[in-house]
């Protein structure tokens, strides 16, 4: 049995490929409530390095001097509390306010995807992953040989949200609305792992890892 699907190599000159990169760089999706963080750490126990983008995320909105300006600029001197992002409060704003959320979205992806990309080049494994939530919404794919979406039922989404971080049916919907619908974006990545609870994730995860490597030793 296998659910996951694939698309022929992105790159049509192989050999230019093999010369650019030196690891396969490969995205991992999915919505909230998917389980994507659940495959990222089975992954992560197969020896693959993993990506964290929505913590990497948080680290540079604390540590980047010009990134937290250019917040405080937007947000207001309250955006930080003793140099410490008030996580909070600009929850608060950009979940409530589209465009806040699109200015700070902005703002913050670059850095992230600067922050990826010079972590991607120091890695020495056949391929790592890099997790993120938002990558069709935010158009960061760029410099990804392959998307991984992990999908699940909207409803067992919702059940594990609300079991998760013990919020309303009406809470989940919200955080959902902000991101593309799930068929499409399962219909946007290469290869799709189904995590509903009836099928087994390891044998997937185990299917694109043989995959992966093998890819990368035909290079």
């Amino acid at each position: 049995m296998s659910i996951i699907k694939f698309k022929t190599l992105k790159h049509s000159n192989i050999q230019t490929l093999a010369t650019e990169i030196m690891v396969l760089k490969i995205g991992l999706t999915g919505g909230i409530g998917s389980g994507k963080s659940t495959v990222a750490k089975i992954f992560s126990i197969l020896g693959i390095p993993v990506f964290y983008a929505d913590t990497a995320a948080r680290l540079v909105m604390n540590e980047d001097a010009e990134l937290k300006q250019k917040i405080k600029q937007t947000f207001g001197e309250a955006a930080y509390q003793n140099e410490i992002l008030a996580r909070k409060y600009i929850a608060d704003i950009v979940f409530n306010d589209p465009f806040k959320l699109e200015q700070l979205n902005a703002m913050v992806h670059p850095a992230t995807i600067a922050m990826a990309e010079k972590w991607m080049q120091q890695q020495t494994t056949p391929y790592v992953i890099k997790e993120a939530a938002l990558f069709f919404e935010a158009g960061s794919t760029e410099g990804l040989d392959y998307v991984i979406g992990v999908y699940a039922p909207q409803h067992l989404r919702i059940r594990r949200v609300m079991h998760r971080d013990n919020v309303t049916r009406e809470e989940v919907f919200a955080r959902m609305s902000r991101q593309i619908n799930e068929e499409m974006k399962m219909r946007l990545c290469d290869f799709v792992i189904v995590n509903d609870e009836q099928q087994l994730v390891i044998p997937q995860v185990l299917q694109l890892h043989q995959k992966f490597i093998t890819l990368k030793n035909n290079l």
